[in-house]
């Protein structure tokens, strides 16, 4: 057996103890399978004192991460601090420069400093691994990394925050509002004190940053991501997509076009008979698009101690077992640099829901307004009448706001927006339009 292959993790939090757990269980079988033993021989955490449930004798103790990721004497240095710039950055960067493999979890690091860190690697001679960065226990970068490496990728796309589709699913399977289920999911440790990083969809665009590189050979390029959030989505939307046939989702979707790469986050309308649409809880998904291999999805546990715990250690197993391959698929030489088709170039059908003042000639200005941008209408549904609506008063108002759901034929976003700003500015609605996209999967 070779020598043992020295572990130095920063970061002793939920993920960083659950490795720590699994080495502890399962570390025979590892060596087994790599022909080394791992060993964990220095660990950095903010509080030393903190109980984590996980015996720390014998291992050395480092206030500064940055130290540990640059002692002589470790092999690895397994970063799972979280963020992007300040003491994670300066200790993966010290960690590559020593000549250190790394392993990450840090999706925010990686969306925006990926292809610096990976031409340190690769200047370096090691590994940059981040299984972990993106749905947790999925294992969709080594499904893009090395087995679809053969495969021209067409279209990469899923539900890529548990908090998101928790959420999403409640309203869905209960009718409960919004903000209901967002403070039962931070009740439940589902969302943060401060949810805006999930349900703004800024967690689901760090992920899809990677991906988009991953599957195109592109650099990575946050800033190019079209991001919006779940915020907007009401019962009456949840209620709508049902009776239409659909589920709603928060998806992350990156096509290759022929004017560059479409890459967006924001909620969905996806067929109820869709595989994706039966993704509940806290799950996630990935769906890929291949020439050769087709369609696959994978879907399993996005966070947690033991999945994602599971996705580092198998990063670590391949550098015990030798394999040193580029961060991206491609030396980072070899990237393209992310050239983005515009949103409003994307063409694809809609789901509108409007609040129609009951006038004479409202529907038909509403019609008039779609015709004059050539948007096709598929289908019109006039759903029960609201006395009110939040910060309307119904005896001031010209007329009783009456909800009416539209769904358009194949139309572009730009065409469908510009309709929907001229209706908003003829003031025959009561409050903002609600546009969904219609995802075809």
């Amino acid at each position: 057996m070779k020598e043992p292959l020295s572990l130095g993790i920063a970061g002793l939090g939920t993920v960083g103890a659950g490795l720590m757990q699994l080495i502890e269980t399962n570390g025979k079988r590892i060596a087994e399978i790599t022909g080394r033993e791992l060993r964990i021989t220095g660990v950095s955490a903010r509080t030393r004192g903190k109980s984590r449930g996980v015996a720390l004798t014998g291992i050395e103790w480092f206030d500064d991460p940055v130290k540990l990721a640059t002692a002589p004497g470790i092999d690895v240095f397994v970063e799972l601090i979280g963020g992007d710039e300040g003491t994670p950055r300066e200790a993966v960067e010290a960690a590559l420069k020593a000549k250190k493999h790394v392993v990450t979890a840090n999706k925010a690091l990686l969306a925006k400093h990926g292809v610096a860190l990976a031409k340190l690697a690769e200047k370096n001679g090691v590994s940059l691994n981040f299984e972990a960065a993106v749905a947790g226990g999925i294992p969709v970068i080594k499904a893009l990394r090395e087995a679809l490496a053969a495969n021209e990728v067409r279209r990469v796309y899923g539900i890529l925050n548990g908090t998101c589709n928790y959420i999403l699913s409640k309203m869905q399977d209960e009718g409960s509002a919004f903000g209901d289920v967002l403070a039962e999911a931070q009740a439940k440790g589902y969302a943060e004190a401060d949810p805006t990083f999930d349900i703004g969809g800024f967690d689901t665009a760090h992920k899809l940053t990677i991906l988009t590189s991953l599957a195109f050979g592109t650099e990575v390029a946050l800033d190019e991501i079209h991001v919006e959030g779940i915020q907007s989505i009401t019962s009456a939307d949840i209620e709508a997509a049902d009776a239409l046939g659909f589920r709603i989702k928060l998806l992350g979707v990156a096509v290759k076009t022929e004017s560059g790469i479409e890459a967006r986050v924001g909620p969905a309308m996806v067929p109820k008979h869709s595989a994706v649409a039966e993704v509940s809880g806290v799950t996630n998904c990935v769906a890929i698009d291949a020439d050769f291999a087709g369609n696959i999805l994978l879907i399993g546990p996005g966070a947690g101690a033991k999945p994602t715990a599971s996705a580092v250690a198998s990063d670590i197993i391949d550098i015990a077992r030798g394999s040193v391959l580029p961060p991206f698929v491609v030396p980072t030489g070899k990237l393209k640099r992310h050239k983005r088709a515009r949103i409003d170039a994307h063409q694809g059908a809609y789901y509108v829901r409007l609040a129609v003042y009951d006038k004479p000639g409202a529907m038909a200005a509403i019609a008039k307004r779609m015709g004059d941008r050539d948007v096709s209408l598929e289908s019109i549904v006039q759903r029960r009448p609201r006395a009110a609506l939040p910060g309307i008063d119904a005896r001031q108002a010209p007329g009783t706001a009456t909800p009416v759901v539209l769904v358009t034929h194949e139309t572009t976003e730009d065409a469908i927006r510009k309709a929907l700003e001229a209706i908003e500015q003829d003031g025959k609605v009561a409050e903002r339009p609600q546009l969904i996209r219609i995802e075809r999967l």
